[in-house]
């Protein structure tokens, strides 16, 4: 099983040096906006062909170097394939920002102490820091195409490492730890003790709501220092809410470890059903980030050596984990409640999720056991 991490390298280039990779981001990103040009007008998304059509042109009036040009194309090709797949409609891609993507000996050598990178000068070495990147350097881990990027002023390289790890055996699994995903409470845990732990969600709520107010005042004034100051709240509070996943995966992996079964909701399609909701609540429900959430424990649970799946969670808010009845009326939203019709069983709705979600997780094993 594979195991990819995204790496961040903070680089330290000298004065000289950032002027080039600043030189060459640059003419990278107008690289890209040419060649989308290209693309948005041809419909053509052959490399070879768009090779003829704007090799030339990168060379010479961009003085990209050959290299440089063919990951030019990969990367617009890429971008307008993967809109594609993503449903959206035909329309021009734009750069805006500084970009540059490397394919690793090729574009970018990465060695401990010294970064090597490709440029419009050619090649400079770059020092960068290694504290808390040692890992990454003791033979087990593959470098992919890593992308430059200049933030805050500051230099970074991300480079997505890649590392064959031992998956969790079904034969091995000795807990399985249900996580019912919510607003309320960001995650609900159900394992096989019967223990259930929430992660409060509503000060999360109430602090979105609050960047949610101070936006639509910023967007009110229209002025050139608010709309600056938009664009810092929406990466400031992307940033904090990465932080909130990020704690709430590593305590769940930390608090089970190795050889358990972590079982989460298929939320594929989860944005087409929230939009039904009462505008005023659209933004909290919309935007919330659960897919990230489960991304995350399952990256940490593949580190450590442990599974994650993901099942489909109709109705396991609405199914009695006591007695099998299911009906709409046993749960009550706005109470946060589920009452049985039938055996009168109460709990709190996200715990009854999480005690289905884990059954489903039990099932998994035996089925999978029974076909090897």
């Amino acid at each position: 099983m594979k195991l990819t991490l995204t790496a961040k390298i903070k680089i330290n280039p000298t004065d000289e040096q950032e002027q080039l990779l600043a030189k060459t981001v640059r003419a990278y990103r107008e690289a890209c906006n040419v060649v989308s040009s290209v693309i948005f007008e041809s419909k053509l998304l052959v490399q070879a062909t768009l090779h003829k059509m704007t090799y030339r042109d990168l060379r010479s009036n961009l003085g990209l170097k050959s290299q440089m040009a063919q990951s030019v194309l990969k990367t617009v090709i890429a971008k307008y394939k993967t809109n594609h797949s993503n449903g959206h409609e035909w329309t021009k891609v734009r750069f805006k920002k500084p970009q540059y993507d490397l394919v690793f000996n090729r574009d970018y050598a990465l060695k401990e102490g010294w970064f090597s990178v490709n440029t419009l000068a050619g090649r400079i070495k770059v020092t960068f820091e290694t504290k808390g990147l040692e890992q990454y350097f003791d033979g087990t881990w593959t470098f992919g195409t890593a992308k430059l990027v200049n933030k805050y002023g500051k230099w970074f390289l991300h480079i997505p490492v890649t590392k064959e790890v031992e998956e969790a055996d079904l034969a091995n699994i000795h807990q399985v730890v249900a996580i019912d995903m919510g607003i309320n409470f960001v995650a609900t845990s159900y394992d096989s003790n019967s223990d259930t732990t929430f992660f409060k969600g509503r000060p999360i709520k109430h602090k979105r709501a609050k960047y949610k107010q101070l936006r639509k005042e910023l967007q009110q004034k229209q002025t050139p220092s608010a709309r600056r100051k938009l664009k810092q709240i929406g990466q400031r509070e992307n940033r904090w809410m990465q932080d909130v996943n990020h704690c709430i995966s590593k305590a769940l992996v930390q608090t089970y470890g190795q050889d358990t079964l972590f079982v989460v909701e298929d939320l594929t399609g989860v944005r087409a059903a929230t939009e039904k909701v009462r505008v005023k609540d659209r933004y909290q429900t919309v935007s919330w980030s659960f897919y990230d959430l489960r991304q995350k424990i399952e990256y940490k649970a593949l580190k450590a050596q442990a599974k994650m799946i993901a099942v489909d969670p109709a109705y396991t808010s609405q199914t009695c984990p006591k007695c099998g009845h299911t009906e709409k009326a046993n749960r009550h939203k706005k109470t946060h409640t589920f009452c049985c019709k039938t055996c009168r069983y109460i709990s709190n709705d996200d715990r009854i999720g999480a005690m289905n979600l884990q059954r489903k997780g039990i099932e998994y094993i035996v089925e999978e056991t029974a076909r090897t």
